[in-house]
C-alpha cells in the first residue's frame, strides 16, 4: 500500500467522529440527558405523569404520537423513492440484503430475546419488536462514515421502508405468537392483536411515509434536486433527533418509578441488543464479502442489516401495549446501545477495508 493510500485511510479512520454533526457526535449524551430529565420530571414534579398520561386519543398518548411522527418524517423525506427500480441491476446485493434484514435479523433477535429474557415477557417482546424494525434512518450516517455505497444505501432504505408497511404486522404475529407456540415456548404471557400492530405501523410509518414521499416529489419538482438535497433536507434533519429526545423525555417521565425501582432492567435489555448488533454486522459483512460485493457495497449491506428502526419499534410498542409498558422501555433503550456500537463498527469496517480483499469497483460497478 502506498504512503498516500495509507495516509488517506488513516485520515478516514481518524475523521469519523469529526465528520459527524455536533448533534450526531454526542447522540448518546443527548439520549442519556433526555432520560435523566424524564426521570427527574416523573419523580420530583407532582402531576407530570398524570398530565402526560391523560392527553390521549383511545390508547394513544398525544405527546408520544407527536414525538414519534416528528422522528419519522425527516427520515422518510430523505429516501430516494424514484431510484428503487435501479436495485434490479444488482440482484445479488438486493437478495442478500432482503435475506439478512427480513430472515436472519428477526430470527437472531428472537433467539437472543428468548435466551436472555425468557423470564421477562414484556422486555422479551419489546426486543423482538426491535428486531423486526429494519433501520431506515441512522444507517445512512453509518454507511457514509464507513465509505459505503451511498446510492445503494439510499435504495436499500427505500426498499425497507416500503417492505415494512406490508410485512411488519405479519412478522410480528409470526415471531410473537405462531413460532413460540410451534416451538413449545409458550406465548400466552404476551397479548396483542395483529390489527393493533397493523394500525400502529400505518399511523406511525404510513403517515410519515406518505408525507415524506409527497414532500420529496413536490420539493424536487418545484425547486430542483440540488435545493432539496442541499438546503431543505439539512433544515429538517435535526427535527428527527428533537422528536426522539422529546419522546424519550416523555417515556422516561412516565416510566420513572419502574426504572428507578429496578435499574437492572435497563442492563438486562441492553445485553441482547449488544450481542445482536455485533453478530449481525459481522455475519452480514462476511456474507457480502464472500458473495463478491465490493467493499463499498459490503459495508452498505452490513450496516443496513445491523441497524434497527427504533422509532418504529417504540411506536408499535406504545400503540399496542401502552406508554408505560416494558415493551416501550425496551425500544427506548435501543438507541442508547446502537449509537456507540455502530460508531465502533465504522472504525472496524475502515480497518478491514485495508486488510481484506474485496472485488474491485471496476469488476462490479461500485459507485464510490
Amino acid at each position: 500500500m502506498s504512503d498516500a493510500t495509507t495516509e488517506r485511510s488513516r485520515t478516514g479512520e481518524d475523521g469519523v467522529l469529526q465528520r459527524l454533526s455536533l448533534l450526531d457526535r454526542f447522540l448518546p449524551v443527548w439520549i442519556v440527558a433526555a432520560m435523566l430529565v424524564g426521570l427527574a420530571l416523573g419523580r420530583w414534579v407532582p402531576g407530570v405523569t398524570e398530565g402526560l398520561d391523560s392527553v390521549k386519543v383511545g390508547e394513544t398518548s398525544l405527546p408520544i404520537a407527536l414525538g414519534l411522527l416528528l422522528m419519522m418524517y425527516p427520515v422518510l423525506a430523505k429516501v430516494r423513492y424514484e431510484e428503487i427500480g435501479h436495485l434490479t441491476s444488482d440482484r445479488r446485493m438486493l437478495w442478500l440484503s432482503l435475506v439478512l434484514n427480513w430472515v436472519i435479523g428477526p430470527a437472531l433477535m428472537f433467539t437472543l430475546a428468548w435466551t436472555f429474557l425468557a423470564d421477562q415477557p414484556e422486555f422479551r417482546t419489546g426486543v423482538i419488536v426491535v428486531g423486526l424494525a429494519r433501520c431506515i434512518a441512522m444507517v445512512l450516517i453509518w454507511n457514509d462514515l464507513s465509505r459505503g455505497d451511498r446510492e445503494a444505501g439510499a435504495l436499500l432504505v427505500a426498499v425497507n421502508s416500503v417492505f415494512q408497511i406490508g410485512a411488519y404486522a405479519l412478522l410480528g404475529t409470526f415471531y410473537l405468537k405462531w413460532l413460540p407456540e410451534w416451538l413449545g415456548l409458550g406465548g400466552e404471557d404476551v397479548t396483542f392483536s395483529t390489527w393493533d400492530i397493523t394500525k400502529a405501523v400505518l399511523v406511525f410509518l404510513g403517515i410519515p411515509l406518505v408525507a415524506g414521499y409527497l414532500t420529496r416529489r413536490i420539493g424536487i419538482a418545484r425547486r430542483g434536486t440540488d435545493w432539496y438535497e442541499e438546503v431543505f433536507l439539512p433544515r429538517i434533519g435535526p427535527v428527527a433527533l428533537y422528536g426522539l429526545l422529546f419522546t424519550i423525555v416523555v417515556l422516561f417521565g412516565l416510566q420513572g418509578e419502574a426504572i428507578t425501582s429496578d435499574p437492572s432492567s435497563v442492563a438486562r435489555i441492553a445485553l441482547p441488543l449488544l450481542v445482536y448488533f455485533a453478530v449481525m454486522w459481522v455475519v452480514a459483512f462476511e456474507m457480502s464479502r464472500r458473495a463478491g460485493l465490493t467493499y463499498e457495497r459490503t459495508a452498505t449491506v452490513a450496516f443496513t442489516a445491523a441497524g434497527n428502526n427504533f422509532e418504529l419499534a417504540i411506536a408499535v410498542s406504545v400503540g399496542v401495549w401502552g406508554v408505560t409498558s416494558g415493551q416501550a422501555l425496551a425500544g427506548v433503550v435501543g438507541p442508547l446501545i446502537e449509537v456507540p456500537v455502530l460508531v465502533a463498527l465504522v472504525y472496524v469496517s475502515l480497518w478491514l477495508r485495508r486488510r481484506l480483499t474485496f472485488h474491485t469497483p471496476t469488476t462490479v460497478g461500485s459507485t464510490r
